[in-house]
């Protein structure tokens, strides 16, 4: 099957052939970790290209990683509000689920406002501690602690060894740990 846009642009099936080299496994990665189906990953990579060649002009893959995976975001957000407002009606409170039944204590996460807070300024403190890092250090460590992916891949989007990955990793780490010890 030809690709349509190499149609209208003679270079986008370059460009397209370029993006999907040195995106498509990390993006498939990205997307695995959000959807159930392999199919449905493969459809939300090939967007993700598709929307980066439509951008339109020649793409500097230095400085494309960002904007990939704010593009990969969006698509898994635009996912979650439809599939959301699709299905709204089909579910019930689950209060309603638990009326007539006696549930342990101990069971339920304890939801006090009081915890929340606490839950939120950690947070908070946490991204404040990751925003301290540089640029390249905090997208390895979230790449690596927070969507799963593995060194090699990493130092394949960034064009280093797997040492160097390991030691970006540590270095945020350690900044996080110093941070949030305070």
């Amino acid at each position: 099957m030809r690709n349509p846009l190499a149609n209208a642009d003679p270079d986008a099936s370059n460009r397209l052939s370029r993006l999907d080299a040195r995106y498509r496994a990390p993006l498939m990665s990205f997307f695995l970790r959000r959807v159930a189906e392999r199919a449905e990953a493969e459809d939300l990579t090939q967007e993700v290209l598709v929307r980066m060649i439509a951008r339109g002009g020649e793409i500097d893959l230095e400085r494309a990683d960002a904007f990939v995976f704010t593009i990969a975001a969006n698509l898994i957000r635009d996912r979650a509000r439809t599939a959301a407002a699709r299905h709204r009606a089909a579910h019930a409170p689950i209060e309603d689920l638990y009326k007539n039944t006696a549930v342990d204590p101990d069971l339920v996460e304890d939801r006090s406002p009081e915890h929340v807070l606490l839950g939120r300024e950690s947070l908070k403190a946490a991204l404040s501690a990751l925003n301290e890092l540089g640029p390249r250090t905090r997208h390895i460590f979230v790449l690596y602690r927070l969507e799963n992916m593995k060194r090699r891949d990493i130092a394949v989007l960034y064009g280093i060894s797997v040492s160097a990955v390991e030691k970006h990793v540590a270095k945020a780490l350690d900044h996080l740990m110093a941070r949030l010890e305070r």
